[in-house]
């Protein structure tokens, strides 16, 4: 009898064991292709590698997710398979959100130079507004982007008094506390012009900066925007000073396989809070799209800030000189 009840559990737990081996099994694959698709997905180039990479910081959600089903398995195997993408998502994120270290001793004897940038929103009406916030935060040089012809005259009027070296191409803008030189427009391929290219004549020597103000990103059109970038990068690296500024609305995450290129000759600083520093949309941003890219400098201040009413948040970036 203890016999025949033996092989009567065993018959009614057999099912539910396969059940949760299955499990187990989905479980893991569903894990080891998610971290598969974080390993490459800066090789990924189209709107697919695009698409990860921007809603890259919030991939990590699904960790906890395949943690708790494997937990439900009972199985130790689909534990340790379900942490796998946890550890290829912190290869890529925390190097991103370290704060950037505090401002060091060498600040308050070495000449600084602070950069702003920001998207204005065409048709907001507040460029004037984004352009005083960010002077009032001590910007040396203000660039902004998807300007209209009115909200560029707004921008120089509230900028003439303090910032009065400025020029202007397409929808970009750049205004400086420095002189600037050899100015000149870029079309990056496309045939008209969304960037500028200048040298901020700054006391301790030339910077060059770049500022653009990237194609829009809409899904399964986004060849002039990866033209653009790519564009961009070929520029940058031909650039003969040792001090380089990229700025602007790049309609990418920094780790879109678009900016690869442009990422082996200019690096983006971190933020100096515990953050990837979203821009986009303003209101609840999700996604960095506006980037400070620097080659020769040393950031000591990184953060985002509203000005306006655009729908992008602005960066501002102090930088040793």
């Amino acid at each position: 009898m203890p016999e025949s009840v033996h092989h009567t559990h065993s018959a009614t737990r057999k099912p539910g064991s396969r059940t949760r081996r299955a499990w187990a099994r989905g479980i893991a694959v569903a894990s080891l292709l998610l971290a598969v698709l974080l390993a490459i997905h800066p090789l990924i180039v189209g709107p697919f590698g695009t698409a990860i990479a921007t809603v890259l910081p919030w991939l990590g959600l699904a960790v906890p997710v395949l943690l708790g089903a494997a937990l439900l398995t009972r199985r130790r195997r689909a534990w340790l398979v379900s942490a796998i993408p946890l550890l290829v998502w912190l290869c890529f994120v925390l190097p991103l959100i370290v704060p950037l270290s505090g401002a060091s001793a060498a600040e308050s004897i070495t000449p600084t130079l602070t950069v702003a940038s920001q998207n204005v929103q065409a048709g907001s009406g507040t460029a004037a507004t984004s352009a005083r916030t960010l002077a009032d935060n001590k910007a040396d040089v203000i660039a902004l982007v998807e300007l209209d012809g009115a909200a560029r005259a707004e921008a120089n009027d509230a900028l003439a008094a303090t910032h009065p070296y400025s020029y202007a191409v397409g929808t970009v803008g750049l205004w400086s506390v420095y002189p600037l030189v050899n100015e000149q427009p870029l079309d990056l391929g496309l045939g008209w012009k969304r960037a500028l290219a200048a040298d901020i004549d700054t006391p301790d020597g030339p910077v060059s900066i770049y500022v653009i103000h990237a194609a829009s990103l809409r899904l399964g059109f986004q060849s002039d925007r990866d033209q653009m970038l790519g564009a961009l990068a070929d520029t940058v690296a031909r650039d003969e000073n040792k001090r380089v500024l990229v700025v602007g609305d790049f309609n990418a995450a920094v780790t879109d396989p678009s900016l690869t290129a442009l990422r082996r000759v200019v690096s983006e600083p971190n933020q100096s809070s515990l953050s990837l520093g979203p821009t986009w949309p303003a209101d609840n941003p999700l996604v960095r799209i506006d980037h400070i890219f620097q080659s020769g400098l040393t950031a000591v201040h990184n953060s985002v800030l509203r000005a306006g009413d655009s729908d992008h948040l602005a960066v501002i970036t102090r930088f040793l000189l």
